[in-house]
């Protein structure tokens, strides 16, 4: 038998062989060695804070801060701290080492002590400082350790070779990275650009970040030679980044107008938005936030909100649908995650149980909110009603713990304007376990004056996903003991007991057989006689709820091009109407045929006209009809 071969060990990757695809394919886009090398300029910071609060550092006598210099000349970008630094032992450990991540060395050793335990290092990878080969042949990195000794100036190529010294570059603690744009990349050398990247992804860093187009200054210091000296002024340099978003205070700490210029500062909107969320999350999901509703304007272009998700205040990316669910997708705000499973090149999420559970916990929050406004400010919750009931409805049919959180706040607008919740439904007098809608208020107003003359209140719906809606919340009522019975039936479904008359009604078998006969419907059309309280309709044409819905169903389903399934329809004669009582005592009569065939027709053409819009051939019938009826009179 040949021998069998068993073997362990590690193993090894060149340098000259993963450089490439660090460099080429790590990131998706480009632009990222900026947010990389700030990061890692932003650790440097974090890191010396840290030291100095366990008292292994010296404090600094200036202010931390972070420097990003342009100049087009040298053809240099230069991201430069005053941070931790480095010594040439660090140097070769951090940098001559790919991916053996300093932030996570400093975690391990400092784990424990304090309060922080490290948190607010940005990098965890390692890689971040080779994303500058992305875009330069040469980087040149000079850094001085804050525990003393000499400068150590690294140059390294796109090669993966490199060269260390000692030098008098640098003479304060901290880190200068220098790149070199080559020819292909010549588009980073662009002022404008490199600030609109930093506005991207540091604006909201927490160490101060200054930039300097060093063309620019040297221009606006020459025009400023050229004034008066009474004309010159002074201006302040301002750094680009707001080191303490408002996410990172305590609600109690945010004014109401704090909340607003935030808004309109991150998202360039001038419109106030609907209502935010302050999310401040502790133990053991870690994140905080604002999430705002913004006003709807479906004029001008598609719905779709921005939540810009941040690691450390660090910019990753928008719209993360793992966290943000699909019916919230129009909210926009701002997510702080320190402890998201992010991907190496941080564009994405890595899914699990802790994306799921911030998912959850948004939700809820939203939630909370509604109903604090619903129950505190019930007139304000109202008036915004129209903008978030489309999402409301998704969310319901789509998340059943959405729905349970928010069932009871679930509104309808009445037609004269008024809001109701179906408990306030069902508390109203006289409800006899149905909710009357209409989804048409001008073409079924003839059958909503019927019921506002009995002061029934009917609600309205006005959009396509509110049929879908109440169906959902039927399915629903079943499994609730006091809405087991509620039904939601359109103004036009049948005759309500609220609308009959009292006292019973003489069945009247032979009027509506002469009215199937004049009309020419066939034997299956069903026409009933009822005494209405209304007496000046003369006849009601009645389509049955469930087959109007699963019509409409197969419709939708069949892209609007199918007939649909026929709809059952009842054509109610009001037998309380002067008009029908004197039709009904002289159809009979042969001397009258053609005077009652011809208010016959008149009458089933006003029902269908009360119900629905009249065919071309109908109103054709109408409109001749009654000019022959209005000439036997």
């Amino acid at each position: 038998m040949a021998e069998t071969l068993k073997r362990s060990g590690n193993i090894s990757v060149e340098t000259q062989n993963i450089f490439p695809v660090i460099k080429k394919w790590l990131y998706s886009d480009k632009e990222i060695f900026v947010r990389e090398l700030v990061s890692n300029a932003c650790d440097a910071v974090t890191k010396h804070k840290r030291l100095v609060s366990l008292g292994e550092a010296s404090e600094i006598s200036v202010p931390y801060r972070i420097d990003v210099t342009l100049d087009t000349e040298l053809g240099t970008l230069t991201v430069s701290d005053n941070g931790i630094g480095m010594s040439a032992d660090e140097i070769d450990r951090y940098i001559n080492q790919i991916a053996l991540s300093g932030a996570l060395d400093f975690i391990e050793k400092y784990e424990g002590k304090g309060e922080d335990d490290g948190n607010g290092i940005i990098g965890h990878f390692g890689l971040g400082f080779y994303s500058a080969f992305m875009i330069a042949d040469k980087v040149e990195l000079i850094s001085k350790s804050h525990a003393g000794g000499a400068t150590t100036k690294w140059i390294g190529s796109d090669s993966c070779e490199y060269t260390m010294e000692d030098t008098d570059d640098r003479e304060i603690q901290g880190t200068d990275v220098i790149l070199y744009i080559n020819d292909d990349e010549k588009e980073f050398l662009d002022g404008t650009r490199i600030k609109s990247i930093l506005d991207k992804f540091c604006a909201f860093m927490p160490v101060e970040i200054y930039f300097t187009d060093v063309a620019e200054e040297e221009k606006a210091k020459k025009e400023a030679e050229e004034k008066s000296e009474e004309n010159k002024e002074e201006k302040p340099v301002l750094p680009i980044n707001d080191t303490t978003p408002l996410w990172q205070k305590k609600p109690s700490e945010c004014t109401e107008e704090e909340y607003i210029e935030f808004y309109k500062k991150v998202f360039n909107d001038y419109k106030e938005p609907l209502f935010y969320v302050h999310i401040n999350a502790d133990y053991p999901l870690n994140f905080k936030g604002i999430l705002y509703f913004p006003r709807i304007n479906p004029e001008f272009g598609a719905i779709e909100g921005q939540v810009k998700l941040y690691y450390n205040q660090v910019f990753v990316a928008d719209n993360i649908k793992e966290v943000i669910p699909d019916y919230l997708m129009i909210m926009k705000g701002v997510l702080d995650c320190p402890e998201l499973p992010l991907n190496v090149s941080r564009s994405y999420l890595q899914s699990n149980g802790y994306v799921n559970k911030i998912s959850a916990h948004i939700v809820k929050k939203i939630c909370d909110k509604l109903n604090s406004l619903f129950n505190l400010e019930r007139e304000k919750y109202e008036n915004m009603w129209h903008d978030i009931k489309p999402f409301v409805e998704y969310g319901c049919m789509k998340d059943a713990k959405f729905y349970d959180r928010v069932k009871d706040i679930i509104l309808f607008k009445t037609t004269d304007d008024k809001f109701v919740t179906v408990k306030e439904c069902t508390e109203a007098e006289g409800f006899d376990n149905e909710i009357y809608y209409t989804d048409d208020a001008l073409q079924q107003s003839r059958y909503i004056s019927m019921f506002r003359n009995e002061s029934i209140q009917v609600v309205s719906f006005d959009s396509a996903i509110d049929t879908q809606f109440i169906s959902f919340l039927e399915s629903k009522f079943i499994s609730d003991e006091a809405l087991k019975d509620v039904k939601f039936s359109r103004v036009d479904a049948g005759i309500s007991k609220a609308l009959r008359a009292d006292g019973e009604t003489t069945e009247n078998t032979e009027l509506c057989e002469y009215f199937k006969k004049t009309l020419g419907l066939s034997e299956e059309f069903k026409i009933t006689a009822e005494r209405l309280k209304d007496t000046e309709v003369p006849a009601m044409l009645n389509l049955t709820e469930q087959s109007r819905r699963f019509s409409e169903m197969m419709k939708m389903y069949s892209g609007g091009e199918g007939m649909g399934m026929p709809v059952e329809e009842t054509l109610v004669l009001n037998m309380a109407n002067p008009l029908i009582e004197k039709l009904s005592a002289s159809f009979g009569d042969e001397s009258r045929k053609d005077i009652n065939e011809a208010i016959v027709k008149q009458v089933y053409s006003l029902a269908l006209l009360a119900q629905r819009p009249l065919s071309a051939q109908e109103l054709r019938d109408f409109i001749s009809g009654s000019a022959k009826l209005y000439g036997m009179l």
